[in-house]
């Protein structure tokens, strides 16, 4: 059952991810992002140094993101037992504080994005509860087998 709880958090992982994303998409196009651009776009901008043609770095960006949000899914399925929703959302608050620390300095916007604004760090933390409630509640109720078997309790 464990190849199944990993399948489980993964395709979670990555529908948690688009969750996050809309809301996310939906703040840049209404310009209430306080983000200059999705961060996923930045990073790989970022890593190719803007080299890549636009659609290029759209696609990679969209599929590191998914992957990305996909394989900590399958993260969280994995050692949490059992999956909950309070235990979705603290696993997005870890993933937030990572992002803070690792992938905002990266791209010289400062730790928890005080080089562009403060409110970088509480939109991430928005979008981060999303990925991480989305996430907790769909493991919570996924069925491993017909016999109601949950995947927060299969081994």
């Amino acid at each position: 059952m464990t190849q199944h709880r990993l399948r489980a958090g993964f395709g979670y992982g990555v529908v948690a991810t688009i969750a996050m994303s809309i809301l996310m998409l939906l703040a840049l196009i209404s310009g209430n992002s306080p983000m200059p651009q999705p961060i996923p776009k930045a990073v790989v901008a970022h890593l190719f140094r803007s080299g890549l043609p636009k659609p290029m770095l759209m696609l990679l960006a969209v599929g590191l993101h998914l992957g990305y949000g996909g394989v900590f899914g399958a993260l969280l399925a994995r050692v949490a037992r059992p999956v909950t929703i309070g235990k979705g959302l603290a696993f997005g608050v870890g993933l937030w504080v990572l992002m803070q620390v690792a992938f905002l300095p990266f791209l010289g916007w400062g730790l928890f994005g005080m080089a562009i604004t403060p409110k970088i760090a509480v939109a991430t933390l928005v979008l981060h509860l999303v990925y991480g409630g989305v996430l907790g509640w769909a493991l919570d109720r996924h069925t491993v087998s017909t016999s109601g078997e949950s995947v927060t309790t299969a081994d």
